[in-house]
């Protein structure tokens, strides 16, 4: 098991940008449009991770990843995912990942080259990990530069400096990174009372 992780093209960011459309990090998370580099190399079991492209007075952050579940060619998608067929939306911007129409042909509201190669190797995902709450998405600008240190094991001050555009990881780096993501979103999530209850519990009783 290996992985990736990539930078989104400058001025995507689910919060401060546009939205981020590929991968897709929700219920069924898929990777079809973008880098079809990545997609050909990753296979079953690897995992991809990205970062949120360069937006004005805004820090990236690792937004999440993803297990590879299963490879599928974007015609296949098309009639598996209706959700991520391509549309405009109100505000202008296309959203969705396949990129192919109903005959197989390239979607009129794709206007990128290389089609022949784009609509092959469609990932599937499952095990996804995801930063997507405002409070995640704060504590993960806050520690993501903290965070790819370790698990690339330099000194950095920027996104650049640590990985470039995209980097390889090993086994122990995707758990590594995964672990971070994982406690982000344990520390973000509000407490349970339950679990306020124990803190409570917890308290040093003083007598008087």
């Amino acid at each position: 098991m290996i992985g990736k992780i990539f930078v989104t093209s400058s001025g995507y960011d689910p919060e401060k940008g546009k939205d981020v459309k590929d991968p897709y990090l929700g219920p069924k998370s898929s990777l079809g449009a973008c880098r079809p580099d990545i997609r050909e190399k990753l296979q079953k079991g690897d995992h991809v991770f990205v970062v949120s492209g360069k937006v004005a007075n805004a820090d990236q952050f690792v937004i999440g990843g993803f297990e590879i579940e299963e490879k599928i060619p974007a015609i296949v998608a098309f009639e598996r995912f209706p959700e991520q067929r391509l549309v405009l939306l109100p505000n202008g911007q296309v959203s969705g990942n396949v990129i192919v129409d109903a005959a197989g042909k390239q979607h009129k509201l794709d206007h990128h080259n290389q089609f022949a190669r784009r609509i092959q190797n469609y990932l599937v995902g499952t095990n996804t990990v995801a930063l997507l709450t405002p409070d995640e998405m704060a504590e993960g600008r806050r520690r993501t530069l903290e965070i790819l240190r370790d698990v690339f094991g330099i000194k950095g001050k920027s996104i650049r400096a640590l990985m470039g555009r995209c980097r390889n990881l090993s086994e122990k780096q995707v758990l590594k990174l995964r672990a971070h993501l994982d406690a982000i979103k344990r520390m973000a999530r509000p407490r349970q009372p339950a679990e306020l209850l124990r803190g409570l519990a917890n308290i040093p009783r003083i007598a008087v």
